[in-house]
């Protein structure tokens, strides 16, 4: 088992899938993923172009080659995520066959297979398939994994499903109750709108739903009050899924930055050494940022407000003594402020840099809260002096 894990092919499988899907962050990963996005974003575009009857016939040959182009991309694509996952964390204690028929079964997976589906279909089935039109653009939500957001969206809908299908329940049987009650007032009045309950069933759809076409409309009395309530319910039985989804989102939302914080915390030395709880701590203090190539971070001169702790990326420090550079897992800025003068360097990132960042009033509270982090502070400030 351990000689196929270290073969050529399993190490390439390995590659492929942390390529495919954002476990590296080096050159080739970020070009696949940006030429994906674009290519994926030109497809869409190309499949609502091409319905444009001019633009269809001037430039057909320029909407064929986009989709034939995609289409064989988002085939490999395919092929290469269903061959690499067993490498997908989930599934790595299955059977590699069982690991790819769970990842086919997935929704991303079904996904990429419908949007790819129709220009197949279009060899074997002689019909006009451009009602299918709508399979294609189904590509668009593959962007959802190269989107943070959107992927936190999704799973707040995945996490609240059994919520929204209640307030779902719920709004059907308001559906039936106003439509029963408005084809009892305005049956006889006008019975080729409200003469039976399915036919109501439009009105209470559209009143509900506060769009009002206007088609329909009661002309009793009963009928405009119970027109009445039934705006009344419906805008407030729409502000309960939009209640649901605002509330998840905002939770996957802080639970994800919290993951990440707790990931870039634990990457640094000076932390590496704390108890759960202790970083929990700290967290509370810290402040995650991302900073462009060559972007100058602090000037010299400046009054101090915050120190900095380096979780991936490299910077120079350029002071009078000359100069040095800090990696992951260093810190800067903390001289200035335990001294409470005017700093002496200016620091500039040498590439893109995650930093976490802590404020002069929660430095303070930081060292005097935890002694293992203030000492350790106390030598690097001491041996840099």
């Amino acid at each position: 088992m351990i000689q196929r894990r270290r073969s050529p092919i399993t190490r390439l499988r390995r590659r492929v899938h942390l390529i495919l899907d954002a476990g590296s962050t080096d050159v080739i990963s970020m070009f696949v993923h940006r030429s994906l996005i674009a290519l994926v974003m030109a497809s869409v575009c190309s499949v609502v172009l091409e319905t444009v009857p001019e633009l269809n016939r001037d430039d057909h040959l320029i909407f064929l080659t986009i989709e034939v182009l995609a289409i064989g991309i988002f085939t490999l694509e395919y092929v290469l995520r269903v061959w690499s996952a067993p490498d997908h964390t989930p599934y790595a204690d299955m059977h590699p066959w069982r690991a790819r028929l769970k990842f086919i079964l997935t929704a991303s997976a079904m996904i990429d297979l419908i949007s790819i589906a129709p220009f197949y279909l279009g060899f074997f089935v002689p019909a006009d398939l451009r009602i299918l039109i709508l399979f294609r653009l189904l590509r668009f939500f593959k962007l959802a994994r190269y989107s943070p957001g959107l992927r936190s969206l999704f799973a707040a809908i995945e996490a609240e499903r059994k919520a929204l299908l209640a307030s779902a329940v719920v709004l059907f049987g308001l559906v039936l109750l106003a439509a029963t009650a408005m084809h009892l007032a305005e049956h006889e009045a006008q019975p080729d709108r409200f003469g039976s309950i399915p036919q109501s069933m439009w009105w209470a759809i559209v009143t509900l739903t506060t769009v009002g076409y206007g088609d329909a409309v009661p002309v009793t009395l009963i009928g405009r009050v119970i027109a009445g309530l039934t705006m009344l319910m419906g805008l407030m039985m729409l502000a309960l899924p939009i209640g649901i989804i605002s509330q998840a989102f905002a939770d996957q939302i802080h639970r994800r930055e919290f993951v990440v914080t707790w990931g870039m915390i634990a990457r640094v030395p000076l932390f590496a050494s704390l108890k759960a709880h202790e970083i929990a701590e700290v967290m509370d203090y810290l402040e995650a940022q991302t900073i462009p190539a060559n972007t100058v971070i602090v000037r010299a001169g400046e009054v101090p407000h915050s120190m900095y702790f380096i979780t991936s990326g490299e910077v120079e420090i350029e002071s009078p003594r000359g100069t040095m550079r800090l990696g992951e897992g260093h810190f800067f800025g903390e001289l200035a402020l335990l001294k409470k003068t005017p700093r002496r360097s200016t620091v500039r990132s040498i590439s893109a840099t995650k930093l976490l960042v802590l404020g002069a009033a929660d430095f303070n509270a930081l060292m005097a809260h935890n002694h293992t982090i203030r000492d350790h502070i106390e030598r690097v400030v001491a041996e840099r002096s």
